[in-house]
């Protein structure tokens, strides 16, 4: 049984996916979303979701770490994992390019690392996945912003906490999807993210939550567990998801005569411009401050990802910031010239 939450059409499966050409941008594969309540676990997921049309190359692009802000954020996950966890064995599920891992590193934990799309050459890094095949065995496992791309999540850290001896604690990071609601951030709805998690999922998954904090602006869940309390979860009907009922698309269309500029080519900028355009509100540029998106374009509407210099030859703009966390790294990076709109 499930209960039906909100829908959406024609959304990129990877929005992360920077492409060559506009050309290829404009005809990338896309999905439905169906968010649904399941009034058995109680968890939120995409029930239109199909994995197997999901395929992550090195044209995946979500780092974040040239933001000295999303920098500073990634410190205070360090201090978190070094109050609650023993460092002396560690393993990161899915660690991406590797950079938090290497702040890890730098700060005396022993830390291995598993993700099959691994660029660099760090040999503490394997590029598969971690599962029952993997030959070690950590005090804790790490897992930041991979939960929420994995159907049947319980049934995957079933699987973790098994591939570790079924013991350890875990650390789980990933979008909040009560802030989500609160902000009415529809924006921040993806294909690839299945699955959509509140605090009490976890508490009902884990019978041992030893850290459990809303971080990031709040909009991140912080979670340390202990696999080996790992349970079943189930339906809380005091518990149910609640989405506000003008949780739906609504962009802002300022006539000012100046141009009009996204600032962060990552998912909510994707989401945001592919409904920008299907409200006819032309976007003249997207800025990014990560030299990996700069001179790629956006899934579906074929904006080219341009660096922050651009706005010397654009001249005042409206700019459209996609999270505020970031507006003063934003303001400090453009100048005061330009008229900033939070979303």
């Amino acid at each position: 049984m499930k209960r039906a939450l909100y829908s959406q059409s024609r959304l990129p499966l990877l929005q992360n996916q920077m492409f060559e050409t506009a050309q290829d941008a404009t005809i990338c594969a896309v999905g439905d979303v169906e968010l649904v309540e399941d009034l058995e676990s109680g968890l939120i997921y995409n029930a239109a979701f199909d994995p197997s049309l999901l395929t992550y190359t090195n044209d995946y692009q979500n780092e974040q770490g040239y933001s000295t802000i999303f920098k500073e954020h990634l410190e205070s996950v360090s201090a978190i994992i070094f109050d609650h966890m023993d460092t002396s064995s560690l393993v990161e599920v899915g660690c991406g390019k590797g950079r938090f891992l290497e702040l890890l590193a730098s700060r005396g934990a022993q830390v291995h690392g598993y993700d099959p799309t691994y660029e660099g050459d760090n040999p503490r890094i394997v590029r598969e996945f971690f599962g029952p095949n993997a030959k070690i065995r950590a005090s804790g496992l790490i897992m930041r912003h991979v939960l929420e791309h994995i159907q049947n999540p319980f049934e995957f850290l079933e699987m973790l906490a098994a591939a570790n001896g079924g013991k350890g604690l875990i650390y789980i990071e990933v979008p909040c999807f009560d802030w989500i609601c609160r902000n009415k951030t529809w924006y921040d709805v993806f294909y690839e993210h299945v699955n959509y998690f509140r605090m009490s999922d976890f508490h009902r998954m884990f019978g041992r939550v030893l850290f459990a904090e809303r971080v990031f602006g709040e909009q991140y869940l912080a979670v340390v567990a202990d696999l080996e309390s790992l349970r079943k979860p189930e339906f809380d009907p005091a518990d149910r998801a609640n989405l506000p009922v003008d949780f739906a698309p609504a962009v802002r269309a300022n006539e000012t005569g100046r141009p009009k500029v996204i600032w962060g080519g990552a998912s909510k900028g994707v989401i945001y411009s592919i409904f920008c355009a299907r409200s006819g509100i032309k976007i003249d540029t997207v800025v990014d401050i990560s030299p990996s998106k700069q001179g790629k374009y956006l899934a579906v509407t074929g904006h080219k990802v341009q660096a922050p210099d651009v706005l010397n030859a654009l001249g005042p703009s409206d700019i459209y910031i996609m999270n505020p966390n970031y507006k003063s790294e934003i303001v400090a990076h453009a100048g005061p010239q330009h008229n900033y709109m939070e979303i």
